[in-house]
């Protein structure tokens, strides 16, 4: 007999290999997969291979990786080609850890709120991103704690090109990349519309892209630094989307705090984010770095937030469009439901006046003209 998969139970038992199959047993086969690599450690003849895929390659620290680093000097690494495989399988890790927060947290949330398709597929991509957003944000912010980056900002260029990376900061980049490219096969395992393709794909295109960018141009240290700030505003902006799909068409303080504040926090973050990257390619460069590549840099960094702004500003008068117009039609429903609850509150006090004959002759009239419009 099949077992379902994680997220995605059924009672039917559709055919080995089908796409139905697959769908239902995706974390299943994944995670056999990643226990073919987590096994072939132990073999000797396949631990090479295994150990390119699992372990973080290219130590510059002079100490070899298997050994024990001398007290007091860290193991450091460098980007290189061999972070290709170790990206791919992390990224299997990540579908086997999307597959079970789907099912532990997000499934119990949509059935407990019986949501419509249309904001259970927000709901599903916004709970995602909000734990992803958190973790990389204590993440990332306790590494550039760690590094000094936040007491000296000169750091961020200092020393470039050659920057060498702790093994948390290296990770970090790693599961950073092989998140947004494990949200690619999610598309179909999660059995996505396809209208809604195109925007997920571009969304992770860009991200990894950055990613890619930044981690092989060696800017790894400013890198971190403008993808936690990112990562704060991402965060916030979840959260509020996913309390305006719980709450639906209801109005109360907690959305209107959550809208200043995600406000607040994407402004702070995005002017945060253009001095962030003025101060490192336009001043700490200088003279270091190729002056094409700072150019680039920089004019991508301006043109991305500036961007982002333009759409939250677009977003905002459209939401405050729409507000506007709920207000104008919802008196006018109003005053029709008052009217008619007042001509019914009349017909009453005019009856309670008559007979009882009389009485119980106009009522069986208005139900007869009631049946009558109804039909």
């Amino acid at each position: 007999m099949v077992r379902p998969a994680i997220g995605r139970k059924s009672n039917k038992n559709p055919p080995i290999l089908s796409h139905e199959f697959v769908i239902q047993n995706h974390a299943d086969i994944v995670s056999c997969v990643v226990m073919l690599f987590l096994v072939g450690l132990l073999v000797q003849a396949t631990s090479p291979i295994s150990t390119l895929f699992i372990s973080l390659h290219h130590n510059v620290s002079g100490v070899e990786p298997t050994k024990e680093a001398p007290k007091g000097e860290p193991f450091t690494y460098e980007a290189g080609w061999k972070d290709a495989c170790a990206v791919f399988f992390y990224s299997l890790v990540c579908i086997v850890m999307h597959a079970i927060l789907q099912e532990y947290i997000l499934d119990k949330i949509s059935k407990k709120f019986h949501l419509s398709k249309s904001r259970l597929s927000a709901l599903n991509e916004s709970g995602q991103l909000i734990i992803f957003q958190l973790v990389m944000l204590v993440w990332g912010g306790d590494a550039i704690i760690r590094e000094g980056f936040i007491f000296n900002i000169s750091k961020l260029w200092d020393g470039y090109p050659v920057h060498p990376m702790s093994f948390l900061l290296k990770l970090w980049w790693i599961v950073q990349a092989a998140y947004w490219l494990h949200t690619i096969p999610e598309l179909y395992f999660q059995r996505i519309k396809k209208d809604e393709w195109a925007g997920r794909i571009r969304h992770a295109a860009a991200a990894f892209t950055f990613i890619a960018v930044a981690y092989g141009f060696k800017f790894q240290r400013v890198g971190v630094s403008l993808i936690v700030l990112h990562s704060l505003a991402e965060f916030v902006a979840h959260i509020y989307r996913l309390n305006t799909i719980l709450r639906g068409e209801r109005e109360d303080y907690l959305d209107k705090f959550l809208s200043v504040v995600n406000g607040t926090v994407f402004v702070t973050v995005r002017l945060c984010s253009l001095v962030l990257g003025v101060l490192t390619f336009y001043f700490g460069l200088a003279g270091v770095a190729p002056l094409p590549l700072r150019v680039a840099a920089l004019s991508v960094l301006v043109s991305f937030q500036v961007y982002l702004m333009y759409n939250f500003i677009s977003e905002a008068i459209k939401q405050r469009q729409e507000s506007r117009q709920q207000a104008h039609t919802r008196p006018k429903k109003e005053r029709k439901e008052k009217s008619k609850k007042e001509r019914v509150k009349k017909a009453l006090i005019d009856d309670s006046d008559l007979p009882e004959v009389d009485q119980n002759t106009n009522k069986t009239l208005r139900q007869r003209q009631a049946a009558a419009r109804a039909n």
